[in-house]
Parts: C-alpha cells; structure tokens; sequence
C-alpha cells in the first residue's frame, strides 16, 4: 500500500468521498496543506520526500491535524479579498465624483467587509487558535482510530518538536513551539481528568502525554 493509499484510509469514512490526498506539485512545497478544488471537495497536498523521514505516528497525528482544520471549516480559501478591497475602493473613489450615495455606502460596505477579511486571515493569533483548535480535534481523531489519549498527546507532541527542531524561520519555529505549549496544557487537563475519573493520579502520572 502506497502512502497516500494509506493515509486516505485514516480519514473518517464520512470525509473519503470528498477529501483527497495527494503529492504536492509545488516548488518548495510545505511539508503538508490544504486546498479547496471545488465547491464541496478538498485536497491535502503532501511533500512526500520530506514526509516520509518522519516516524509514521508523527505522520498520522500531522494529518488529522490538517483533517481537524477541515472539520472546523479553516480551510484556506483563494484570495479574494484583495480583488474585492480594489474593487469597493475604485467603487467608492469614482462615486464620490459622481456623487450617488447609495452606490457610494455599498462600495465602502465592501471595502470594509473584504479589510476585515483580510485582517483575520492575517491575524497570527487567530491562525494559531485555528491550529490550536485542530490539534485538539487531532487527538480526538486518533483516539477514534485506536490511539490511547497519552499516546496521541506524545505523538502530536513528538511531531510538534521535530517541526520545531526543522524550522529555521524564527516566526515559524515560533508558531510551533506556541502549538506544543499549548498542547501541553491540554496534556495536563486531561491527565489530571483521566487521574479523577480512574480514582488515583498514579495511575497516568508516570505517562509523558505530549513527548
């Protein structure tokens, strides 16, 4: 079985008809992504040179991540704001001359919709609450394919450390080690839940949950 036969076997059987894995086409391409190629379909696109150095339980945990993002509907879409912020600007600059008020408020309604888009699609703090949010939703899913809770932390850790430990762009690296912190805490919560439900915290303590 091919890795890409493989890994479209890890995505739940309600996302196989509509989701589709395959090898990035791009130079340089990102280690794995997203992208929407139709109205009700989506790609992850995956750099299999790079992919396939890592340990397979890294890998499967780095998928469903990609997997929770389409679950919470954070799929990257095309740029159209830019387009759109141009075109309500050029709309809003040409009734000013023209002086028709109604045109006018529609063209500054879409210039402010299109910069509000455009400023959460860059805001880094939502970004990383979107992948903080996946990464949750990753455990989830590994858990419903046979992982025990400790080893889904330690494998999504685990992952999270070695993209730290490859990434040399500081802001990057950054965005990964803010992920695994944050996984970290969610370790936490959940140790010390499973210690509560389980009656005696030793019973987990002795577990590194996120590697």
């Amino acid at each position: 079985m091919s890795e890409l036969q493989r890994l479209k076997g890890l995505l739940p059987p309600e996302m196989q008809s509509w989701v589709f894995v395959e090898t990035a086409s791009a130079v340089d391409p990102p280690l794995i992504t997203l992208e929407e190629i139709g109205r009700d379909e989506v790609e992850i696109q995956v750099d299999l040179d790079a992919w396939d150095a890592m340990a397979l339980d890294h890998r499967n945990l780095l998928f469903w991540h990609e997997v929770g993002r389409i679950q919470n509907d954070t799929i990257p879409r095309d740029g159209w704001e830019m387009a759109a912020l141009a075109i309500g600007l050029g709309g809003a600059i040409g009734e000013l001359w023209v002086q028709d008020g109604l045109l006018l408020m529609m063209a500054l309604g879409l210039s402010g919709f299109s910069g509000y888009r455009l400023y959460l699609k860059n805001n880094s703090e939502k970004r990383l609450q979107d992948a903080i949010s996946a990464d949750e939703r990753a455990i989830d899913l590994a858990c419903r394919f046979g992982y025990s809770v400790p080893n889904a932390y330690r494998s999504l850790g685990g992952a999270l450390k070695e993209l730290v430990e490859q990434t040399r762009k500081k802001k990057r690296r950054s965005y990964y080690e803010d992920r695994l912190e944050a996984l970290r805490k969610s370790a936490s919560k959940a140790r010390a839940e499973m210690a509560q439900q389980e009656g005696s915290r030793s019973s987990v303590t002795s577990e590194n949950v996120y590697g």
